[in-house]
């Protein structure tokens, strides 16, 4: 083994190459095959390493020790050739340490004579994040990642390149002193080198830092049996509430309070949503009874619709929603509601009533025409069904099906108020409760053909979903404990 001091410029290597063709007998090696070449030069591939300087056509191998390059001679027909490494791990680690400091590419490639693209290879491969450009640079911690806080964490490729940097100094950094500096324990540095390093083809341990964390980031990989996909009752009750029409959102928390202690009986709706459209292709999906899964039937938002030209409303005089008054504002006192028509075919529609604190729904049914008087007769048959301290103003959209709203507060004792036109968020209940009821009877459905029981049933339904906004209690609890004072039973 022959050995080349360094000059005090470590960093101009190239000056190197006259005192080793000088010092070696350098035979070509043109005419070689590549197995002999190979075979010559005893190179290690996964070293990644270039011999450059004598000549272009030699091989040799070279590694760094204590400060000097040692030259392996490779015998071949009785000739002895060998070239140095260009950049030794001082070069790179001085590159690094510039960059990091703040110095551009460009400047780091010009005072360090290395080219840059050796110095955005060499960023990459150390895992920094790296801007670009003359002005470019590493770019800076963030302060969490500066401090030096002794706390458990997973290393990076960063802290692994720290470590392999620590490891080839001479004499190496000792354990302490890397874990002190990367902030951790010495015994996850410890662990590290033990579990990652790799023996050379000279039996001497080394660690790779890109290496180690490509072999830690596919450790981690643990897939884990996602709880849906295992057919048990918790597929079973997430099943029979999605039936019911609840949301996933519904169905995550009426499973925890259903079940507190049963850890296993928990899931969370991204969990429910994976499964219907996602987890071997939406499986769930194909369990339901109900055509869609999800309330949502549009693939895009609606488009806004162009605003009509106002007309003379005699019916809206003292009964605007500033006319209203200020408790109604307030879900904190029961007996408010909201209500609009929702429209099928043939002439048909569907009265949609829900109370503002509650969220309690009533259904009624308009056959053959939707006229004021009609509106006003089935408005009062619905009043019937609460009692009339729970039935104190309505709020309805400024439609002409409400023009005989008078006659329906006189049977009633509850006044009516209409909203500003074109203002659908001053009911907000009301509109997210037509929107359920769409999810039952889609646009086009012909109301004349449903059945008084088939919408009692999705009264029912309505009623019995838990509510986020109720903290998932249910429009038929909330109205009851309302109405009596006491809470009802589940």
């Amino acid at each position: 083994m022959t050995n080349i001091e360094l000059p005090d410029n470590a960093l101009d290597l190239v000056r190197l190459q006259d005192q080793v063709a000088q010092r070696l007998a350098v035979v070509s090696l043109a005419g070689l095959s590549n197995r002999e070449l190979l075979a010559a030069s005893d190179i290690n591939e996964r070293s990644n390493r270039r011999g450059v300087g004598v000549d272009a056509r030699l091989f040799a191998e070279v590694s760094q020790r204590g400060g000097r390059i040692q030259v392996a001679s490779a015998t071949l027909r009785g000739e002895e050739f060998a070239v140095p490494d260009r950049f030794p791990w001082e070069v790179r680690s001085a590159v690094l340490t510039a960059l990091i400091e703040g110095g551009s590419g460009r400047d780091v490639s010009a005072s360090l004579n290395v080219g840059l693209a050796t110095v955005h290879k060499w960023a990459h491969r150390a895992g920094l994040r790296y801007h670009f450009g003359k002005t470019g640079g590493v770019i800076p911690m963030t302060a969490g990642q500066a401090t030096g806080e002794v706390k458990y964490r997973r290393l990076t490729l960063a802290d692994r390149s720290f470590i392999e940097a620590g490891l080839a100094c001479s004499p190496p950094l000792s354990m302490r002193k890397i874990a002190a500096e990367l902030g951790v324990a010495p015994s996850t540095v410890s662990r590290e080198i033990k579990t990652r390093q790799q023996l050379s083809y000279k039996a001497q341990p080394h660690y790779h830092a890109a290496a180690a964390h490509y072999a830690a980031v596919a450790d981690r990989i643990r897939p884990r049996v996602v709880k849906l996909e295992v057919f048990g009752e918790l597929r079973n009750e997430v099943v029979k509430r999605l039936n019911d029409r609840l949301s996933p959102e519904q169905v995550s928390a009426e499973l925890r309070k259903e079940f507190p202690d049963d850890p296993e009986m928990h899931v969370s709706h991204e969990t429910i949503y994976q499964a219907l459209y996602v987890q071997g292709r939406g499986a769930l999906r194909h369990e339901l009874t109900v055509e869609k899964a999800l309330r949502s039937g549009r693939a895009v938002r609606k488009p806004r619709s162009k605003l009509p030209a106002a007309t003379n409303r005699p019916w809206l005089e003292g009964a605007r929603l500033t006319d209203r008054p200020a408790e109604a504002a307030d879900r904190a006192i029961p007996g408010h509601w909201e209500g609009d028509l929702v429209i099928g075919s043939r002439n048909s529609a569907l009265i949609s009533l829900v109370e503002r604190r509650s969220r309690y729904t009533l259904v009624g049914r308009l056959v053959d025409n939707r006229l004021a008087l009609t509106v006003a007769e089935v408005l009062q048959q619905m009043a019937v069904r609460v009692p009339d301290a729970l039935f104190s103003t309505l709020t309805w959209d400024q439609g002409p099906e409400m023009s005989e709203h008078a006659q329906f507060t006189v049977a009633t004792d509850c006044k009516v108020f209409f909203c500003d036109p074109h203002s659908p968020w001053q009911r907000p209940t009301n509109e997210n409760t037509n929107g359920l009821i769409r999810d039952f009877y889609p646009k086009g459905t012909d109301f004349n053909t449903v059945s008084d029981e088939d919408l009692y049933e999705m009264e029912r339904l309505l009623n019995r979903r838990p509510r986020k906004v109720l903290g998932w209690n249910k429009p038929r609890e909330v109205l009851f404990e309302d109405i009596t004072g006491v809470a009802l039973a589940t």
